[in-house]
């Protein structure tokens, strides 16, 4: 089985692919056309070798991420409707972009990524440890209370993708992030690439970005271990969030090490992470995949601009199946012509 390198995520009524060099972005429109965006795109690791370094590649690739997944969702949804004024930047973003020089977009990308981040830290790592402390005051263990710390964390981690799934847009959300890997699969395991093929593979994929956060869980549990366990609750807190880099570097090189190789230990060790797919997952149908196709051949960059833009017309149709009608669609928006961003 072959390798390819390029990965993604669903998007609001879309799939985004990044390859290394190029990030493509393809959405189905309430009026059923697909439209697609493309930016030429290389991560820092790449561009500078002391970034490219076993475990400080996992931190990068970890920022990158988060950075890119906001990005992506912002521009998925003005792709999706390019009149929703919700989505333009704030009068507070757009007077510290006059100050610094920024764009107000990317002063609005930096304030969801470190709000993203405060939730997230604060919800999978403060709160569960200020737990543990409040409920383990007999335990004398530094590991044992560790270990009621992280299977908190873990509990927390299942509940929250549990509650999350359930919802409806939700899981609209995870249907086009079953399509996406059913069509990274079906390039890896060398079949057509069209609908009928990526259907019959499965919707999980060893390099999915949901086991990546389950084994931070896992691995943060033994790193932390080696901090002991402190009276200070700020002290507990502001250690682990010092180790929180080297976590993510040691994930990142577990998940590429698992990812590589299939024999009977590594498959043993994506198990959990792959069942927990079943969760961030569903079963696209083939409108959802015709999108994931889109997005997947403009990341790898083999068809030119006017290939993408006629497969994207090729699968233009409204979600229930019925036919895009001909000026439906905002006249200011593109009709499938692919957008790079220079």
């Amino acid at each position: 089985m072959k390798r390819t390198s390029i990965g993604g995520q669903g998007v609001l009524e879309g799939v985004m692919m990044r390859s290394p060099e190029t990030t493509a972005i393809a959405v189905r429109r309430e009026c059923g056309e697909i439209v697609t965006q493309k930016e030429e795109t290389k991560s820092l690791s790449a561009r500078y070798k002391i970034l490219g370094i076993p475990i400080i590649r996992g931190v990068v690739n970890f920022v990158e991420m988060l950075v890119s997944g906001v990005k992506t969702i912002t521009d998925a949804a003005k792709m999706y409707d390019p009149e929703d004024e919700e989505l333009e930047p704030s009068k507070t973003e757009k007077a510290i972009a006059e100050k610094t020089g920024k764009s107000p977009m990317d002063v609005a990308i930096f304030f969801a990524v470190i709000i993203a981040v405060v939730v997230a830290v604060g919800l999978f790592f403060i709160l569960p440890n200020l737990i543990t402390g409040w409920i383990t005051p007999y335990v004398d263990s530094a590991f044992g209370k560790n270990l009621i710390d992280g299977v908190i964390r873990v509990g927390m981690f299942l509940v929250y993708l549990f509650a999350i799934s359930n919802m409806k847009d939700i899981r609209r959300l995870f249907g086009y992030h079953g399509a996406e890997h059913k069509v990274i699969n079906c390039f890896e395991h060398d079949m057509p690439l069209d609908v009928e093929h990526a259907r019959q593979n499965t919707r999980l994929h060893p390099r999915c970005g949901t086991s990546f956060l389950l084994i931070v869980m896992i691995i943060s549990i033994l790193l932390f271990t080696l901090l002991g366990w402190s009276d200070s609750w700020l002290i507990r807190i502001g250690l682990r969030l010092a180790m929180l880099p080297v976590v993510a570097g040691v994930s990142y090189e577990i998940l590429k090490l698992v990812a590589k190789y299939d024999n009977k230990f590594t498959m043993a060790l994506r198990k959990p992470g792959m069942a927990l797919q079943y969760l961030t997952t569903r079963e696209p149908d083939d409108g959802m995949i015709e999108v994931a196709l889109v997005s997947f051949l403009a990341a790898e960059g083999n068809m030119t601009d006017e290939e993408i833009a006629a497969l994207a017309e090729k699968y233009g149709h409204k979600i229930d199946g019925s036919p895009v009608e001909k000026g439906e669609c905002a006249a200011d928006t593109q009709e499938a012509v692919l957008e790079t961003n220079e």
